[in-house]
């Protein structure tokens, strides 16, 4: 739960903003972020893993990259992971220095490769063998060194949604683990190559400490075989993926208790088994978090236009659709729905639903809400991350303004799109 978003008597407010002025003054849909809760989750992982010698945080922009949250969790003293040449120029435009970024992505282009040389980014990390080479001709080209991190994959199941998992050799993702020590062999002799060390992602919304235990032992003993063979490992970068809770994100007497079976991972458990793995000298470690800072801190805010009844099914139609939030469309992904005012403790069962011309628009499906109407604004709790940024003009619908609330003053930090913007 967030103490930043919360109800005072029987209205959500998001820090000393109502929600319900918010909605009123922007208008709905309207994502709202909170500036405080941002901070709070980043110094609860900088506290967490500060008994790592040498530890870096690096946002990942693909979580939410609006440029003035971009701006706050640099001025936290965080560094920048990316995956394409516009992720990058938005981490420097929004502050962070050049050598806190780094550039990952299963297939870079030429063009995000030369962007990340000529603007001297910290490390790009690599998934293969050809794109290794790729980037040596493409630093040769540029009389540039690149400093590169080698992914591998580790074939370490995450326990988590089968779209967000990266860490099976089945998947896409970095070089098997039997493969990579010849490409760190070669990393070691090409040119215009600085071999620095080595980077592993494993999925998403890991909720326990055991898969991260399960890849660093794995890395563990890849870094000693290098080791052996004289190859020296400077950087282990674990990649992200630490989970956040979805389900009553926000309590009141008055809502129904949502069944939790969720769990969290103990940082400081977390951190304990990493450092006892990946305690090498003089070996810098780098996390990726971009969820865990960002996803607690925002709502999305949503009007209902219609009360639908069918003969078995009651549907809350509201004016947000997938276009604006896809999570629940790409892979059913649950969300904590509540009244932004709460009137009385009747509830009922309802499929809260978009306008988008596809079945899969919707937010909930046979959820048990309080009781609501018309007019009524609805927000969709844990909306910071992979919410904006997956957003689409599908149907020739318009982006929805974003907002950031620091105590009690709400700016806006993106306009809503108009009809123009569209041409």
């Amino acid at each position: 739960m967030t103490d930043q978003i919360k109800y005072q008597k029987n209205q959500l407010y998001i820090e000393g903003a109502p929600a319900s002025d918010l909605a009123g003054k922007y208008g709905t849909p309207l994502y709202v972020y909170s500036a405080n809760q941002i901070t709070k989750r980043f110094e609860t992982l900088k506290k967490a893993f500060s008994v790592l010698p040498k530890v870096k945080i690096l946002y990942a922009l693909k979580a939410n990259s609006n440029v003035e949250i971009l701006k706050h969790i640099s001025s936290l003293g965080a560094g920048a992971d990316t995956v394409s040449a516009g992720e990058i120029f938005l981490a420097l435009e929004s502050g962070f220095p050049p050598d806190s970024i780094s550039l990952a992505g299963v297939g870079k282009t030429d063009r995000d490769i030369d962007f990340a040389l000529t603007r001297k980014i910290n490390v790009i990390i690599v998934e293969s063998e050809e794109e290794l080479k790729v980037v040596s001709k493409r630093a040769a080209a540029l009389g540039r060194t690149a400093r590169v991190l080698l992914r591998i994959n580790p074939d370490v199941d995450a326990r988590t949604h089968p779209h967000i998992s990266t860490g099976l050799k089945e998947n896409k993702f970095g070089i098997n683990i039997d493969r990579a020590e010849d490409v760190a062999k070669l990393a070691s002799k090409l040119k215009n190559i600085e071999f620095t060390g080595i980077h592993s992602h494993i999925g998403s919304q890991i909720t326990e400490v055991e898969p991260f235990a399960e890849a660093a032992e794995s890395i563990r003993k890849f870094v000693l075989k290098l080791k052996k063979g004289g190859i020296r490992v400077k950087q282990i970068d674990l990649g992200g993926g630490i989970g956040v809770r979805y389900k009553n994100s926000v309590r009141h007497k008055l809502l129904p208790i949502e069944k939790n079976g969720e769990s969290t991972i103990d940082l400081p458990t977390l951190a304990k088994v990493i450092k006892e793995r990946l305690s090498f000298p003089n070996c810098e470690i780098a996390i990726e978090p971009g969820r865990f800072i960002v996803a607690e801190a925002g709502v999305l805010l949503t009007r209902i236009l219609y009360r639908k009844e069918s003969s078995d099914r009651t549907f809350i139609v509201v004016d947000a659709g997938m276009n604006d939030m896809m999570r629940h469309a790409l892979y059913s992904a649950y969300h904590q729905i509540v009244p932004v005012q709460l009137r009385d403790a009747k509830h009922e069962v309802v499929d809260v639903v978009g306008p988008v011309c596809e079945t899969t628009d919707a937010f909930a499906i046979q959820r048990r809400l309080p009781k609501v109407k018309r007019g009524d604004i609805l927000a969709i709790m844990t909306a910071g991350a992979y919410g904006f940024s997956l957003s689409s003009n599908y149907n020739s619908r318009l982006k929805p303004a974003e907002v950031l609330v620091e105590k009690d003053y709400p700016r806006v930090i993106r306009d809503a799109d108009t009809y123009e913007d569209l041409i």
